[in-house]
C-alpha cells in the first residue's frame, strides 16, 4: 500500500501499533481515551465494533482529513463477555475460567475519514483454546506481566502463548487487529481517495476555464 495519506491510530495499545509498524505503515497514535462501554442488548460483534467506532469518530472530529483508525477487542466464553480486568483478582478470576477451555477472541475495526464520509466498519473472529493452567502459573503470569490492559487478561504474544494448544482464525486478531483484512480495506480506501482526488482536479479544471 502506497502510504500517502496521514493514518492516526485512535488508540493506546501497544500490540496494535506493532502489527502497523510490521507492515509498513507510516502512523501517529492519537488515544480517544473514551469509556469503554459494553452494551449487553446488541450482539457480540456488534459491541467490539460500535466501540471502534466510537474510539474512531472521536478522533476524526479533531482530524477530519486523516484516515482514522479505531479498533476494540473483547474475548467471549460461554456468551459471557470478557474485556479489560479491573484489578488482578479480576485478572486472576477471568484465566481460571479461560483454563481448559475454548473462547472466542473478536475484534471490531473502523476505519474513518470525515472529509470524504468514509465510513468501513468490520468485525473478526478467532477461536482459541487454552490448556488447564495450575493456579501457581495464573499467578506467576499477573505478578510478572500486564493483564490489566488486555481483553481477556492474556497476550498471545508473550509468556501465556505457552498455554495456547491451538487457534482457529487470525494470530493478529487475538493481538488486537485483524491485519490481514484491516490492509485490505485501506488498500479499498487509497482507491477510492484517488478516485475522489481526481473527480475533484477534473471538476476544479473545468471550473476555471
Amino acid at each position: 500500500m502506497d502510504n500517502k495519506h496521514k493514518i492516526i491510530l485512535a488508540s493506546k495499545s501497544p500490540r496494535r501499533a506493532e502489527i502497523l509498524r510490521m507492515i509498513g505503515l507510516d502512523f501517529k497514535v492519537v488515544p480517544s481515551k473514551i469509556k469503554e462501554k459494553i452494551n449487553p442488548n446488541i450482539e457480540q460483534n456488534e459491541i467490539a465494533i460500535a466501540i471502534s467506532k466510537a474510539k474512531a469518530e472521536k478522533i476524526s472530529c479533531k482530524y477530519p482529513t486523516d484516515i482514522i483508525i479505531g479498533a476494540d477487542t473483547i474475548v467471549v466464553l460461554n456468551g459471557k463477555i470478557f474485556g479489560k480486568p479491573k484489578d488482578s483478582h479480576e485478572s486472576k478470576k477471568m484465566l481460571k475460567a479461560l483454563s481448559d477451555n475454548t473462547h472466542k477472541v473478536i475484534t471490531g475495526v473502523t476505519i474513518v475519514n470525515e472529509s470524504m464520509g468514509f465510513l468501513k466498519t468490520f468485525s473478526e473472529v478467532t477461536e482459541v483454546l487454552v490448556r488447564k493452567i495450575p493456579t501457581k502459573k495464573i499467578e506467576y503470569y499477573i505478578t510478572n506481566f500486564n493483564t490489566l490492559d488486555k481483553a481477556g487478561s492474556y497476550g498471545i504474544q508473550e509468556w501465556f502463548s505457552v498455554w495456547i494448544e491451538k487457534i482457529n482464525g487470525c494470530y493478529y486478531n487475538v493481538m488486537g487487529l485483524p491485519v490481514s483484512k484491516l490492509y485490505r480495506y485501506l488498500a479499498e480506501f487509497e482507491k477510492i481517495m484517488k478516485w475522489w482526488s481526481f473527480n475533484n482536479l477534473v471538476s476544479f479544471l473545468s471550473y476555471k476555464k
